[in-house]
């Protein structure tokens, strides 16, 4: 048995609404996950993150083990007390950095040796570090086994082997990890967009034993409708009765499609990255604020909102703010994106506490229609 409860209070076709239930907060489903890439959701007081609905997010191992390094986190009191937050705190392994931003990394059956993409010094991660990392130093409440996620596009050959090895590496970390009370361990499943490969990945980590079950290799290029395709049939082999966490996903029509399908739990750097860049994202869409037609616009983002920055600036100020270069349009659109990502999230849940996901998911498309040219209902 989990030490981490799982209960789903409604379903809606294959859409489920519910909470992860831990000892630092209760996580609703669906859930979103602000990422705090190096202890911070960039360029935003975890008060404004708070603020906006967020009960949980992930910190990037990669990063905090190079720089402050997990070791000096520890004797901080954890990444919890270092960074402010004091809800629940997803941590990846590191493999996926590992394997997109080391200048050099070698895979091996041990480990994945690499050099930081920062200064070139090496490290080695095997399961065990990862473990040792997540869990002892930073003190993550739940914690990803180590990996091995290919590129797109990959054979299915290249597909097979990372699929076996994360096979691997997985029941190391969970022999690393344990048993214990107030954290968790999560399997990721691997095989690309093979049906067969995710089915012999999700048998082999159930056979292991997890408390939850992520769903990897996947918004790495393959594009909207594969993805949607591939979480078709890969969502339902994983167990109904654990959280279903779809890994690095994504645009807001790639949430509404993945839970439709029956996925739980998310994670993005997109709404904090867009925001950096201009762009804000609505109900109605995305739109890039630096854009001449808002430089007078005296309506606000979303004056339906609770959050200060959809609600209190208008567009001609923000328009004004990152045309200017100013970091506070940077500071308000991440703030807004953030809001919207977890008002879509209550939004979803609401739908399919009600019965009315179907009709949610049918307008959501036909509002975004411009957001991209692949997304079908």
């Amino acid at each position: 048995m989990s030490a981490f409860p799982f209960e789903i209070a409604a379903t809606d076709g294959a859409a489920r609404t519910g909470a992860l239930m831990t000892p630092r907060g209760e996580i609703r489903t669906p859930a979103f996950m602000p990422v705090g890439t190096a202890g911070t959701v960039k360029a935003l007081l975890v008060d404004q993150v708070r603020q906006t609905g967020a009960d949980i997010i992930l910190g990037n191992t990669y990063h905090l083990m190079l720089r402050p390094g997990a070791e000096r986190v520890a004797r901080l009191g954890g990444l919890h007390k270092f960074m402010g937050w004091d809800g629940p705190i997803l941590t990846d392994s590191g493999g996926f950095q590992v394997m997109s931003l080391g200048q050099i990394s070698k895979v091996t059956e041990e480990a994945v040796t690499f050099q930081s993409h920062m200064d070139g010094s090496r490290y080695i991660l095997s399961p065990e570090r990862s473990i040792e990392i997540q869990a002892d130093l930073l003190c993550s409440d739940i914690v990803m086994q180590l990996d091995q996620c290919v590129s797109w596009p990959a054979t299915e050959d290249q597909a097979r082997e990372a699929m076996a090895l994360s096979i691997r590496w997985g029941a190391r970390s969970k022999a690393a990890f344990g048993t214990r009370d107030s954290q968790v361990l999560f399997g990721i499943q691997q095989g690309s967009t093979f049906e067969a490969l995710r089915r012999e990945s999700a048998e082999r980590l159930q056979e292991i034993g997890f408390d939850g079950y992520a769903i990897g290799g996947l918004a790495v290029g393959e594009g909207h409708r594969a993805m949607c395709d591939t979480l078709e049939f890969a969502a339902p082999m994983l167990p109904a009765n654990r959280p279903r966490y779809l890994m690095g996903v994504g645009k807001p029509i790639d949430l509404v499609e993945a839970v439709a399908r029956g996925v739980d739990m998310f994670d993005c750097v997109l709404p904090t990255r867009s925001g950096r860049h201009g762009q804000a994202w609505t109900w109605d869409g995305p739109l890039n604020i630096k854009n001449a037609r808002f430089a007078e616009d005296e309506s606000p983002l979303d004056p339906q909102s609770d959050c200060p920055a959809s609600r209190d600036y208008s567009r001609a100020y923000l328009h004004h703010l990152i045309r200017s270069g100013e970091i506070l349009g940077q500071v308000l659109l991440s703030w807004h994106n953030i809001a919207f990502f977890q008002a879509l999230m209550q939004a979803m849940r609401e739908a399919i506490a009600e019965g009315r996901f179907d009709a949610f998911r049918r307008d959501f498309h036909a509002r975004h229609v411009k957001e991209s040219s692949e997304a079908a209902a």
